[in-house]
């Protein structure tokens, strides 16, 4: 971990709690690919970056979810019925994506991630351009998404918010308790799939010095710094700046990014 590399992912952490705060996003979109590119320089094996990247990024998540959750209570910004009826399906989910992605192979596991954020900028671009709302779904069928979304999350290593923001505010939350509402599930989402990641990284050999399972301290520490930070921006943000405008343009960062990983 050289001070040039440590800089850099200061920066990162910058921005993606700026992007937490304002759309609800975990910023797992923005660090996996980021770390895929930097842990080499890292001396880390390409054979093992991208599990390394997911369980860094969900450890991030924890620590910029949390401060953009705490950031948007204050605010007002939380549904605590969305918390409530999505908060056991999405530990559930957590888990199990990171127990799935143990078992996808290491060279496949890019074109998964592909696959995954090229769904969720599509999404993202029907929720722009959708105006029709449903009234929530029953309990039940609450945690039932809640746990299709903790799986898909965690096996991403995003805290979801690209899939819950957009599902809340279809089912009548409006945009600002969406984004503040997925902050906290985020999380959680985060936390259940780090401690998926960790167990089953906890035996394996071969895995970079001050490593914990498959979470990379060094990077963890520098992405949190600044990401503490800046969460606070965003979430006063939220409010203020055309979020239809900000949606359109992160949909076509999550193309680019989609298309990076799968070419």
């Amino acid at each position: 971990m050289t001070i040039s590399l440590f800089l850099l992912l200061l920066a990162l952490g910058a921005f993606v709690g700026v992007m937490a705060g304002l759309l609800g996003i975990g910023g797992g979109l923005i660090v996996v690919p980021a770390l895929l590119y930097l842990l080499p320089f890292a001396g880390i094996p390409t054979e093992m970056s991208m599990h390394i990247a997911l369980a860094t990024s969900l450890a991030s998540i924890i620590v910029t979810s949390g401060s953009s959750a705490m950031n948007h209570l204050k605010l007002g910004n939380v549904d605590m019925f969305v918390v409530k009826w999505l908060m056991p399906g999405v530990i559930i989910g957590g888990f199990v994506g990171a127990n799935v992605a143990e078992f996808i192979p290491t060279h496949y596991l890019p074109k998964v991630f592909g696959v995954i954020v090229l769904f969720l900028a599509l999404q993202m671009f029907r929720s722009i351009r959708s105006k029709s709302t449903k009234p929530m779904p029953s309990s039940p069928v609450t945690m039932m998404y809640g746990t299709g979304i903790g799986v898909v999350s965690s096996l991403a290593g995003i805290g979801g918010g690209s899939l819950s923001v957009p599902f809340l505010n279809k089912h009548g939350i409006e945009m600002r308790k969406a984004v503040g509402s997925s902050s906290v599930c985020g999380c959680v989402i985060a936390i259940s799939g780090m401690l998926g990641f960790i167990l089953h990284g906890y035996n394996v050999e071969n895995l970079p010095q001050y490593s914990i399972g498959y979470v990379y301290l060094p990077a963890l520490v520098a992405i949190a710094m600044t990401s503490m930070l800046t969460t606070r921006v965003g979430a006063k943000l939220a409010t203020t700046l055309p979020t239809a405008v900000l949606k359109k343009i992160f949909a076509l960062f999550l193309m680019f990014v989609a298309a990076s990983m799968l070419l």
